[in-house]
């Protein structure tokens, strides 16, 4: 019994390494995609971290009003996703 749970569990391991996910090729293509648009960005204004100026957005009054109905609603639960297939499981 004990030889039927090692074969067993030797045949489950070489099924599971035989699966060979194709993610690296894609990973790859995009490595340091990131640090590369990050330089661009600071040769092209390279002070921007002296930029002492706010960027423009919401006014106070608006951000507060939207961070207090966030708070208000963050207690609430989820509304019930709709059923997509007519119920049928």
């Amino acid at each position: 019994m004990r030889n039927l749970l090692i074969l067993l569990a030797a045949v489950t391991l070489s099924a599971c390494a035989s699966l060979q996910v194709q993610t690296t090729p894609q990973w790859d293509s995009r490595f340091g995609a990131d640090v590369r648009a990050t330089l661009a960005q600071q040769i092209l204004y390279p002070a921007a971290g002296s930029n002492s100026d706010p960027a423009a957005g919401v006014d106070g009054r608006s951000a507060r009003a939207a961070y207090e109905r966030y708070l208000k609603n963050a207690g609430e639960p989820a509304a019930q996703a709709p059923v997509l297939n007519g119920g049928a499981k």
